[in-house]
């Protein structure tokens, strides 16, 4: 899952301790997330259909995100069979096209949420005209247009034994992964932080919120930086380092190549941190809000009724 193969492939190796992180990683990403985020999907729809903004790119996330997870047991099997290929490569290309554009909408719509929170927080009563759901499908509709058609040339890559890998750099190559860095990675995530400072910053100057309420905000804002380093700064520094060598080189295949080589296990590792994602926007976004505990809480003692409900029923019978 890394770019394009070129005519002049690198020798790829698999080390069986990669192989091992990152079984145990997808396998993992796999079962938590997928209730996970069907919870947050629920959840997010129930919020929706009430008129909540923030919402909709709750929901829109976590469609995407289980859309991802429904390919990790591909991933599982091909990581398996030492990195080779055995399916149709046409099925390669469609899990390889859902991946990056997981990871793109992902950031994007992480840029959304922080942005909203940005305007509901510091302008609450200007933006009352501006932040419409309908505005916010729009956006998220977009989104997922443009990271669509960037990716669309995935389908057009040639067959290869390995899916997406142990590709030699071109110039095409190397300029695709410093416009995903800069901006898929870099420009986002100077919006987050900027955002979630000055949500901060703002937050800690309230006279109406409690010490508690505070700590929370503080705690969820470093949250969602640190998530966002965790799983897409590794990834994105070494596509940087991959274009910026080949620059260097000015593009000498032997030198590149062994740089690609030496990098193979750690560029693994770090694609495999992506797919936390998966797990670590639920988490932060939708369990650590009082809507969704509440919601949690009362779809508990329903289910505690139900149960006691129909305990009592086979009893009587």
């Amino acid at each position: 899952m890394a770019s394009s193969n070129s005519s002049q492939n690198c020798p790829f190796v698999s080390s069986e301790e990669s192989k091992i992180f990152l079984i145990v990683m997808y396998s993992s990403v796999c079962v938590l997330g997928l209730p996970t985020n069907c919870f947050t999907a629920w959840f997010s729809l129930l919020q929706v259909l009430q008129g909540n903004v923030l919402a909709i790119y709750l929901f829109c996330l976590a469609i995407c995100e289980l859309l991802y997870v429904a390919t990790l047991p591909f991933w599982i099997v091909y990581i398996r069979n030492d990195h080779i290929w055995t399916m149709d490569f046409q099925t390669c290309n469609i899990i390889a096209f859902v991946f990056f554009c997981n990871i793109y909408v992902s950031i994007l719509l992480l840029c959304c949420i922080s942005c909203d929170r940005f305007i509901a927080v510091m302008y609450a009563l200007e933006s009352r005209g501006y932040r419409q759901v309908k505005i916010a499908v729009f956006i998220s509709i977009a989104i997922f247009l443009i990271v669509g058609i960037v990716h669309y040339p995935v389908f057009e890559m040639k067959e290869n034994i390995t899916c997406f890998e142990a590709s030699t750099m071109d110039s095409k190559i190397a300029s695709f992964h410093f416009f995903r860095f800069l901006v898929g990675f870099a420009i986002p995530f100077s919006i987050i932080i900027f955002t979630n400072y000055k949500i901060f910053k703002n937050i800690k100057t309230s006279t109406t919120l409690s010490a508690c309420q505070q700590a929370k905000v503080k705690n969820l804002t470093i949250s969602i930086v640190l998530t966002f380093l965790v799983c897409f700064a590794p990834y994105h520094l070494i596509l940087l380092v991959k274009a910026s060598a080949f620059s260097y080189y000015k593009g000498e295949a032997r030198k590149v190549c062994a740089l690609e080589t030496k990098m193979n296990m750690i560029s693994m590792v770090f694609l495999g941190l992506c797919t936390f994602n998966s797990i670590a926007n639920p988490i932060i976004y939708v369990l650590a809000s009082d809507n969704c505990r509440n919601e949690l809480s009362h779809a508990h003692k329903g289910w505690k009724q139900w149960s006691t409900k129909t305990d009592s029923i086979n009893l009587k019978c």
